[in-house]
């Protein structure tokens, strides 16, 4: 009866300690730290499973003495002795690190090198490799585009998670469908989710890809088929930190999971050291050290990550003590990065301040998330928030909310350029804000009409040369004027008789008003696109004839 007892007992134990471990899926490694606690509770439950077995024992002989706990079975001093060195372990082995003792080796975990502003990054004229749309737009785009898919929206919905990939150099953020529900899930299991969304976060257009063949590995499925169970199940001593989708070259989808390992005693210093690819149609996975992961891959240090390793760099590089009393060097980022692509290859890109946070930046940062170089520019001036309201300043009365800005190098001048949105989280116009002087400021609804406008400023506040030289000249005859109200003011729309157009701010030119159809004209402009059928940023212009042939001289 007692042996039988005991079997039903350890067959109730296995089928508990099995199901608390798949739908758990804890990694078994020593370097996790849920580790130690499971290890840590069933110990102590075997202890007291053993003790109160003796005490029944003691009680039930009539005979029992507190100097009898010293008799207790084995097994349960055994347990008890694992229970207090799994406790010594780790205490120990967070000890061994902590911050207080390992400063120099936390900041040790980033090799940071100083390259100069104006020569490492190019000027640029438009921008076509920083994601100006923020997360949160990307989410409202893609909605949107599965709300006009009949087929898709009832069954299925977008993750809330968008990655940023590059696309033959160019960025792209992209997320997987999702089940709806569980019963959802039930009756699509077989096929799987049908495709995903990319959003363009340069030009805001949103596009669904429907696959040839259904993601059945995803993290919205259950049971064998949620991504991360079966990932952690297929690697079970990987510490597996979190997933991201992306495609590859060829638009094929796959689920990058990082894997982790302690750089700083048992626990401390988590870096990556590898990642699964997992394969969401049919499921198989693959396991690649960090050096030598396929090329298309483009996150495999997430941008938290790379953060909070600057910011250990940026702290304790000067050891502990001084992290705490004097800070002398201390540094820290900002709190919110954007993305650029260089290259094939995201970097984050994030600010540089001083612990004090004096709502200045000393410098900021490029980090790649699949290599994690980092590369520190020594730039000072305004601090990303308060360019942001500089922005949000200068259209205070649409009421428009600024994106988190990237940096630029327009003329030589270290420039913000960030998109503002409206209540509904559409891209309304582009700004530009000086770092050294946020007071120079430039919006427009285009890139190309923002950065007219900022050169323009720049050459009027005498900190780079006129730009008078780039803008083209031809002698037209007019076909048309048309003045056109905007949200911005009144602009004016001259049409030439070879269908050339040119447009200018009335504020920016009130002799506008003395053009005609029929009058010569020499117009100054510049050619926004290349396309040079496209509407063009007319500068100033000059008169050669009216109509009637009359001559006058040039304004």
């Amino acid at each position: 009866m007692k042996k039988s007892f005991y079997a039903v007992l350890a067959l109730f134990f296995v089928i508990v300690v099995g199901l608390y471990y798949y739908f758990t899926f804890p990694s078994i490694n020593i370097h996790e730290p849920m580790f130690w606690g499971v290890l840590l509770v069933l110990f102590l439950a075997l202890t007291i499973f053993f003790a109160v077995q003796s005490l029944r024992a003691m009680f039930g002989s009539g005979r029992f003495h507190f100097s009898d706990v010293k008799q207790f079975p084995f097994l349960a001093k055994l347990f008890l002795a694992l229970s207090a060195l799994v406790m010594v372990a780790y205490i120990g082995g967070s000890i061994a690190g902590s911050t207080f003792l390992r400063a120099r080796a936390y900041a040790s975990l980033l090799t940071v090198k100083e390259y100069e502003f104006s020569e490492d990054i190019e000027e640029t004229n438009q921008v076509t490799d920083i994601a100006l749309m923020d997360t949160e737009s990307a989410r409202k785009f893609g909605k949107r585009k599965i709300g006009s898919l009949s087929d898709v929206v009832s069954q299925y919905e977008v993750e809330d998670d968008y990655t940023q990939i590059s696309i033959q150099g160019h960025p792209m953020k992209v997320s997987s469908l999702k089940y709806a529900s569980f019963f959802k899930w039930w009756n699509n299991r077989k096929s799987g989710i049908p495709g995903y969304v990319k959003v363009n976060p340069v030009n805001s257009e949103a596009e669904y890809v429907a696959l040839e063949h259904g993601m059945k590995y995803v993290p919205s499925g259950y049971f064998n088929y949620n991504l991360q169970r079966h990932v952690q199940l297929s690697y079970p001593t990987k510490i597996i930190s979190g997933y991201h989708f992306e495609i590859d070259d060829e638009g094929k989808p796959f689920y990058i999971c990082p894997t982790v390992k302690p750089r700083v005693g048992l626990f401390g210093g988590m870096d990556v050291n590898g990642v699964i690819i997992c394969n969401p149609v049919d499921g198989k996975c693959s396991y690649y050290p960090i050096n030598t992961i396929p090329a298309w891959v483009d996150c495999a240090y997430a941008g938290k990550l790379l953060t909070k390793k600057y910011d250990w760099f940026g702290t304790f590089s000067g050891g502990f003590i001084n992290s705490i009393i004097g800070q002398k060097g201390c540094k820290i980022t900002t709190d919110d990065f954007g993305y650029k692509i260089i290259g094939d290859d995201v970097w984050v890109y994030t600010g540089v301040t001083s612990v004090n946070g004096d709502q200045s930046n000393i410098g900021f940062v490029l980090m790649n998330q699949r290599t994690s170089e980092a590369k520190y520019y020594k730039v000072s001036g305004a601090e990303e928030h308060s360019a942001m309201e500089s922005a949000e300043g200068a259209v205070q009365e649409k009421r428009y909310k600024a994106s988190f800005p990237s940096l630029i190098n327009v003329s030589g001048q270290p420039t913000y350029i960030m998109v503002l949105k409206d209540s509904a989280g559409l891209v309304k116009m582009y700004a530009m804000v000086n770092v050294e002087q946020y007071n120079i400021v430039a919006t427009a609804q285009s890139q190309a009409e923002v950065f007219s406008k900022y050169r323009k400023m720049l050459a009027a506040n005498g900190d780079v040369e006129s730009d008078e030289e780039s803008w083209k000249q031809k002698t037209v005859t007019v076909g048309r004027v048309q003045f056109v109200d905007t949200e911005d003011g009144t602009v004016v729309y001259i049409r030439d008789t070879e269908h050339g157009v040119y447009k200018q701010a009335f504020k920016d030119n009130e002799d506008l008003i003395r053009i005609s159809e029929g009058d010569t004209i020499t117009v100054y402009y510049e050619q926004l696109t290349e396309d040079a059928d496209e509407i063009h940023l007319l500068r100033k212009f000059e008169f050669v004839s009216y109509g009637s042939g009359e001559k006058e001289s040039g304004l």
